[in-house]
This record gives C-alpha cells, structure tokens and sequence, in this order.
C-alpha cells in the first residue's frame, strides 16, 4: 500500500464492472441547482485537484482520470450556474496527482496504451479565470498512501501504534516533517496560480475528517487503536498547512474538517468518507462519498458568501455511457491492473 497510488487501485475496481465511465464532453442531465438568492458572481470557474476532488468511482466517472460528475467541483459549478454554460467550467482534477502536476504531465491509462499523460493542471487557467478551487497536497510525499495503508501494521500491535513507530526514524515523524514541505510546495502552487489567473478568486479546499476524535472501527477503518490519533493529528496538520498556505499568498481557505464532525468514515450512514471498502458504484476506500462532494461543495459555496443550493439528486450518467468503446476499457483495466501501479 506505502507504494502504490490511488490510480492502481481504481483501475482495478473499474476492472471488475462494465459502462461506468462515461464520455467526457456528455453533459449531465439534471438541472441547475441554483437558487434564486444566489445570484452568480464568476464566470469562468478552473477546478484543480487530486482525487479529495475528482471523486473516484462516484458516479459517473468522466475520464481516465476518474473524475465524477457528481464531485464538489460539478455541484459548485451547478449552483454558480455555471455548469451547463460553455467554457464557463473547467475540471482538471485528477486522482493521484500532486503539486508537481501543477506544471507536470501526469500519466494514466488508456484502453490501447500502458499510459498517456494529462496536461499540467496548470494550462487550463487563462487570463478570464475568475475562479479556482485547488484540494491538493495529500498525496506529496505519499503521505496520504501511507497513511491509509497503516491497517498493514495493525496486526503487530493492534492496541498500540504501529504506523507512527514505523513511519518514525531517529525520532523523528517523517510524514509530519514531510506536511512541512507540503505547506511549502501549496505556496508555490497558489503564487503559480495567480500569475496565470492575476484576476481569479482562488480557494484552498482542505480535506474532510477521516476518523473519529474517539473511539474505533477497525471493521471499518483496520488501524491499531493507537494509530487513529496519530493519522487524524496528520489529517489536521495537512489542513493545518494549507490554511497556511492560502493565508501567505492571499486566498481563501475552506475548512471541510470541522465540519465533518460526526460524518467521519465510523459514522455509518452519516459518513462523508468511505473507510476501507470500495464500492464500484459509491466510491473508492478513504475517499468522499456522494454525500460528502455535495457537502464540500455547500461549505465552499457559503465561504463564497452564496446561498446554498437544496438540489441534492446525483446526475445520471450521460447517454452513451454503455458503450462499445467504454466496455473495451474497462476490458484493458481489469487485464492490465497490475501494470498500473506506479511505485516511487
């Protein structure tokens, strides 16, 4: 799990169901969600990100990238009213991507070859953008796939911490001094931004709670008892980082983690986030549910000053999702899955 990337593991759950992901110029088919008391202030809205963003295997996943109609990106967008107005919504998110995909091509796969490469996050902003979104920075340093991978040491302490020993070297906690350059690097990334987009409102959308603040699940989340507060201290300090981050450059930072309280992946019904299991048709372990993009979506809206939207019925997927060519995809995931595992 500490080398793999989230990418591998969707790849192969894709494998295993036909016509799920849809083309990507299919335009939804619901309508706006847009309250009349808010009145759309932006015009062109870029939406950048890694799979916090995307929403892998929420449906209906649009591009190789696994990016779903129905991720906080496409929710925003409906009740800025912007959705449905041409090249007035980008979404450039990507699951497995990190800063370096600001400015760097990132590879994913394809139905005829091992890999091909999505454009810099970074070229989709032109000089009209008057709004950006970047949820990033977890998977910098794989401190996010390290993480989640700690219900590999869960049976040699099971009531102690066996992740934070593992991760801690001369006494040092690397993931935590890994955040630090994290910080750094979402610096550059929004100072980057804003030189392509001098004119956008740029927004800083933090990551959800994973775990509780007490108590356990290891049905559900599989870490040593002792290990949930340390990967909750590193899931605040990640948002620790990039509150930072936007207050040094001058952008908005959305808390998603506050508000998560009681949503968290023990919460059962009420979760905004997934806990180990991936379900081909809700989303992929550790990552938002459907609930949880149209939450996030809520909280940026409201940090922008707009009322909230009440739409809450998640777009269907697009005519001509079950394709020939969409199957042939999904053909290629499930027999080359072991190919697609990236390693650092």
């Amino acid at each position: 799990m500490n080398t793999r990337t989230l990418l591998a593991g969707t790849v192969a759950a894709l494998g295993l169901t036909a016509g799920l992901l849809a083309p990507a110029s299919a335009a939804p088919d619901t309508a706006s969600g847009l309250t009349a008391a808010a009145v759309p202030s932006y015009k062109k809205y870029v939406a950048m990100g890694d799979s916090y963003t995307a929403g892998p295997l929420i449906p209906w996943n649009s591009t190789w990238c696994f990016r779903s109609n129905n991720n906080y990106p496409a929710w925003l967008a409906t009740d800025l009213g912007l959705y449905y107005k041409s090249g007035a919504f980008n979404d450039v998110s990507c699951s497995s991507a990190d800063t370096t995909n600001l400015t760097q091509s990132q590879p994913t796969p394809t139905a005829d070859l091992h890999f091909t490469t999505q454009a810099p996050q970074l070229e989709a902003l032109t000089l009209d953008t008057d709004l950006v979104t970047l949820g990033m920075g977890g998977n910098d340093y794989t401190v996010f796939g390290s993480v989640i991978g700690c219900g590999d040491y869960r049976d040699e302490d099971p009531t102690g911490s066996p992740c934070r020993d593992h991760y801690t070297i001369n006494g040092i906690d690397t993931l935590s001094a890994a955040l630090n350059n994290t910080g750094r690097n979402l610096e550059r990334s929004v100072a980057l931004i804003k030189e392509r987009a001098p004119a956008a409102k740029v927004v800083l959308v933090g990551y959800p709670r994973i775990l509780p603040p007490t108590g356990y699940c290891p049905d559900v989340v599989p870490f040593a008892d002792g290990d949930y507060a340390w990967a909750d201290y590193l899931n605040r300090k990640l948002n620790t980082v990039m509150r930072q981050a936007a207050t040094r450059k001058g952008a908005l930072y959305v808390d998603t983690y506050g508000p998560a309280l009681g949503h968290d992946a023990c919460a059962g019904d009420a979760a905004w986030v997934r806990g180990q299991s991936t379900d081909l048709f809700a989303g992929v372990s550790y990552h938002p549910n459907a609930a949880g993009m149209r939450a996030i979506s809520k909280l940026v809206l409201k940090a922008l000053g707009l009322s909230t939207s009440t739409n809450t019925s998640l777009r269907k997927a697009p005519a001509g999702a079950d394709t020939s060519a969409e199957l042939r995809k999904q053909r290629w995931a499930r027999q080359h899955a072991d190919e697609l595992v990236p390693t650092d």
